[in-house]
């Protein structure tokens, strides 16, 4: 059947389109945090971010098919469950964001944000991370850095390197200025190139990046300086949000820094096609008074449902309370399987999106993605699905739903300590 399958993708979506694993796992149904393929495996999903409050949530099913049932129309009719969800959803904000656009897409979302950055600012210049991911449009293909694109790096955009305490040990000071120092100078090139600056755009915890320990002051100076360059700060909250880091709800709350644009994905949706830029007054109301902006789909009556009902989900079962503390009892476990292997760590990450590295050497020098892509697939084979991540891709990330169990952890940890006793030996 795989074969088959797999002989239909080729004929009709490609060879390009990439799928998981060595082996690809054909799905036919999910429920919570389990994925059932056609041979009848189960696996518990902690790969995908999409289904936050767990696939196929009953709840959220109900006010999406109920929804459907009644009423789904364009987004330029009036309808009481698209204001619901627009005042429910900015109500999770400082006061000073207080206005949304909603999308479909958070490739979408970061799109717009950055239209609307480069109309507010008369600038192109565009400053993201050096091994970093925010969509695929043709705007962010040419600022893309941590994926293969025919693009490259368009001659408006710059790059600037995140710093790391668990690979470089200095001083924190001097690692933070001197990533700052690097930031200055991509600004000033964008100046001199005549480019000025629009923005930067971030994802709070650069899960991408490997989710690196920035140093203390990094994130508030970048922002700063993009500031006093006359640009915007864009914070990118697809993985980090809704509580995902279990601190706080967005992940960009974990600094002393409020976005001037905040962009949202699918985990808005549970994977139904929802997102949003959030912003507030002032830049909405330049945009609008210039553009004649609207989206057919974006936020209709039965995305509006399904949002209000993931808020709702996640409120009624505590899941950011849950992020939270299954996270701490998680690192601490994972702090026990690195301690016995100093080919492994630092355990990475926050709340339900964490990992830790694989290198070759002892020192931790070496970065070694092949051993990482091995302990990945031998974590499928015991049921888990997760990845990997990080520029040279040796950090394992794992993100499970939020609606996880505690009674589900053992099977997660378990599968993650016999993979890397098989594969290290």
């Amino acid at each position: 059947m795989t074969t088959d399958l797999l002989t239909r993708r080729y004929a009709t979506i490609g060879r390009h389109s990439p799928l998981f694993y060595d082996e690809p796992v054909h799905l036919v149904s999910a429920s919570g945090v389990w994925l059932t393929a056609a041979d009848g495996r189960r696996f518990l999903d902690a790969y995908n971010n999409v289904p936050h409050v767990g696939h196929t949530h009953p709840r959220v099913v109900a006010a999406m098919t109920e929804q459907a049932a009644t009423l789904n129309v364009h987004t330029r009719y009036l309808n009481e469950k698209v204001l619901d969800y627009a005042e429910a959803l900015i109500a999770r904000f400082e006061p000073e964001l207080d206005r949304v656009l909603f999308t479909n897409s958070g490739s979408e979302a970061n799109e717009l944000a950055f239209r609307i950055a480069g109309q507010h600012t008369g600038a192109r210049g565009i400053l993201v991370t050096d091994f970093s991911y925010h969509g695929n449009t043709s705007l962010l293909a040419g600022a893309t850095t941590g994926l293969q694109t025919h693009e490259g790096l368009a001659e408006h955009v710059r790059a600037f390197h995140v710093p790391d305490l668990d690979t470089d040990r200095r001083d924190p000071d001097v690692v933070r200025d001197e990533a700052l120092a690097a930031v200055d100078t991509a600004i000033a090139e964008l100046v001199q190139g005549g480019h000025g600056v629009a923005g930067v755009i971030i994802e709070s915890i650069f899960s991408t990046e490997g989710m690196p320990r920035v140093p203390a002051g990094f994130v508030e100076g970048l922002a700063a300086r993009v500031r006093a360059a006359g640009g915007l700060v864009v914070g990118d909250e697809v993985q980090a949000g809704l509580g995902r880091t279990g601190r706080t709800f967005w992940g960009y709350q974990r600094y002393d820094l409020v976005p001037d644009l905040v962009t949202l994905g699918k985990p808005l949706g549970n994977g139904h096609p929802l997102a949003a830029v959030i912003t507030g007054h002032d830049l909405l109301e330049e945009f609008g008074s210039r553009n004649e902006y609207f989206n057919t789909f974006a936020g209709n009556p039965v995305s509006s449902a399904v949002g209000l009902e993931v808020l709702r989900v996640i409120d009624d079962e505590g899941l950011w309370e849950r992020s939270r503390r299954l996270g701490d009892e998680i690192r601490e476990r994972l702090g026990e399987l690195v301690a016995t292997d100093p080919r492994l760590g630092p355990v990475k990450g926050d709340g339900l999106f964490f990992g830790f590295g694989v290198f070759e050497d002892a020192e931790q020098t070496r970065p070694d993605a092949a051993t990482t892509k091995r302990i990945v697939e031998a974590v499928k084979a015991r049921g888990v699905l997760l990845s990997r991540i990080g520029p040279t891709g040796s950090v394992l990330k794992i993100r499970p739903p939020l609606a996880i169990q505690d009674a589900e952890l053992p099977v997660l940890l378990d599968a993650i300590r016999g993979a890397v006793a098989e594969v290290l030996g």
